[in-house]
């Protein structure tokens, strides 16, 4: 199990990228948000990832959205730059300018499509983290990639000095607790229904869409087990339950509804790009209604 203090912080949030009207990406509302998020209790800011729309943003994008982010946040919060891509050479330049621009580590998915074995999955991650300073989190998300990281894998993987971290979106609480046994890896939990349970166990806390929203309200999940009071932890992760189904369980994405609900909300937020589209009314107003439930209780 870990024992030193998680190398990211424990209530990291995957942040969206705010985007103009136009489609453009909006620094001043990326640091808007980011500043809101670290005040409300986010430790740590993931940008560029699933929620972040990486597939749809440039290099030159992702490396202004970094520095943008460090400037607003400072020292108060880490910020970890996605550059995962299914092209190792790609990932490394993206990682060598996430370095440049001031990312304090970098999170790799799994090259997605050419679905590779693990003996080459073990060798990309080992040539990213070869090519930087930065610390990595290996995002292990076989729903999205069509490859899962193999818990032996990641025992293997645990071995390089740089490679400190996991966003674990593998459904597989048994292959986290093997891993976590054997490794001094920190464990994210990458669904936001898995956060406590993942933590009881020893993992290091979470990477949420979710916080995008209510981030105090996650954090709190954290801060009362770590208080001692199992039972009210267990509570505000039960009622968390509704809105984070809405958000992430409903039929759309977890970009789709995070935007909609910040754009309720008055924060940056902005269109999603092609080929998302943006959520409609009625997906709309169910959201924001248990939103209002939420904060209500």
């Amino acid at each position: 199990m870990t024992t030193t203090a998680p190398p990211f912080g424990r209530a990291l949030c995957a942040m969206i990228t705010p985007f103009d009207q136009a489609g453009a990406l909006d620094l001043d509302g990326a640091q808007t948000l980011a500043d809101h998020l670290v005040a409300q209790g986010c430790d740590g800011l993931v940008l560029s990832g699933t929620t972040g729309e990486s597939p749809t943003t440039t290099d030159a994008e992702k490396s202004a959205l970094v520095r943008a982010v460090r400037d607003a946040v400072g020292a108060r919060a880490t910020v970890v730059a996605g550059v995962g891509t299914f092209d190792t050479r790609h990932t490394v330049e993206l990682a060598l300018g996430a370095e440049k621009a001031g990312a304090d580590g970098v999170l790799v998915v799994s090259p997605y499509y050419s679905r590779p074995p693990q003996d080459a999955l073990e060798a990309h991650f080992r040539e990213i983290a070869d090519a930087s300073g930065l610390p990595v989190m290996l995002y292990d998300i076989p729903g999205r990639t069509g490859t899962r990281i193999e818990p032996e894998t990641m025992i293997r993987l645990a071995e390089h000095p740089r490679i400190v971290a996991v966003k674990d979106c593998s459904y597989d609480l048994l292959g986290a607790q093997k891993v976590l046994n054997r490794t001094e890896l920190a464990y994210y939990a990458g669904c936001d229904e898995h956060i406590l349970a993942l933590y009881a166990v020893g993992g290091a806390g979470y990477v949420s869409t979710v916080a995008n929203v209510v981030p105090a309200r996650l954090r709190a999940i954290l801060d009362m087990f770590e208080a001692g009071d199992t039972p009210v932890s267990a509570r505000l992760q039960q009622r968390a339950t509704p809105l984070i189904e809405a958000m992430m369980s409903a039929g759309l994405p977890g970009t789709v509804t995070a935007k909609a609900l910040l754009h309720a909300l008055g924060l940056p937020a902005g269109p999603v790009r092609a080929p998302l589209r943006p959520a409609g009314r009625e997906a709309a107003d169910g959201l924001l209604a248990e939103y209002e439930r939420l904060v209500a209780a």
